[in-house]
């Protein structure tokens, strides 16, 4: 019994840590975009500028309130048909871009709601100083709502990263989609093939999440002054 398991995780194994690299690659950089995204529309959100901060939050609305599916759908099946040559998208970047935009929705309310965390008399304390608004935002803002950012946004990723088991269904050969292919084959291991994904998503993710605790808990000091008082 043992040797049949082991004899099928040799074989699958390579496979599925192909789908894997695959998943890194777009989880990776959808990481890095709907972070930067996210981060600057929370911040121009906490300014509550009149117009734009409403549009913006019907952007996060919108993508929050719907499901990641039917959003993946839109940017492979409906935006490359309206006929406009830059939405001309092949799965690759459907996914990219889908994955991105839903995460920069949670992101922004991660940052925003940090920033507004942060007592009102830091604020008014810098402009007393003379400090221009972006550097208050540098200086004092930021570092300490740092402290308030990194563990949610850690859950985000992790969101993210599961996300990607969904990209199948547009032609992506991500982790899962490598498993499934090796389940028709064979059927009877199809719960130990599940397992061996579960596990492969599990030591993705868990580093990332230790990874967050250790920011939050030794690194967030050394962002810079957290206090005016």
């Amino acid at each position: 019994m043992l040797q049949e398991y082991w004899s099928t995780m040799v074989t699958v194994m390579p496979f599925l840590l192909k789908g894997f690299l695959e998943t890194l690659k777009i989880s990776f950089l959808a990481i890095i975009a709907g972070s930067t995204l996210g981060f600057v529309i929370g911040v121009v959100r906490s300014y509550r500028l009149r117009g734009l901060h409403q549009l913006l939050g019907l952007y996060i609305h919108l993508l929050r309130g719907t499901p990641f599916l039917v959003q993946l759908y839109i940017c492979y099946f409906v935006l490359p048909s309206t006929g406009i040559w830059w939405l001309e998208w092949d799965s690759g970047m459907a996914a990219f871009m889908s994955l991105s935009l839903y995460t920069s929705s949670y992101v922004a309310e991660i940052v925003m709601g940090a920033i507004q965390a942060v007592p009102r008399g830091q604020t008014e304390g810098a402009m007393t100083l003379g400090l221009r608004p972006l550097q208050i935002l540098r200086l004092v803002v930021l570092p300490q709502a740092m402290r308030l950012i990194v563990q949610p946004m850690s859950g985000v990723y992790v969101m993210l990263i599961k996300s990607t088991a969904i990209l199948s269904v547009v032609g992506i050969t991500e982790l899962t989609r490598q498993g499934e292919v090796f389940m028709i084959t064979y059927p009877s291991k199809s719960l130990f093939i599940y397992a061996l994904i579960a596990l492969i998503y599990f030591l993705y993710c868990y580093p990332l999440l230790r990874m967050a605790n250790w920011i939050e808990k030794r690194a967030v000091g050394a962002l810079g002054p957290t206090s005016l008082a």
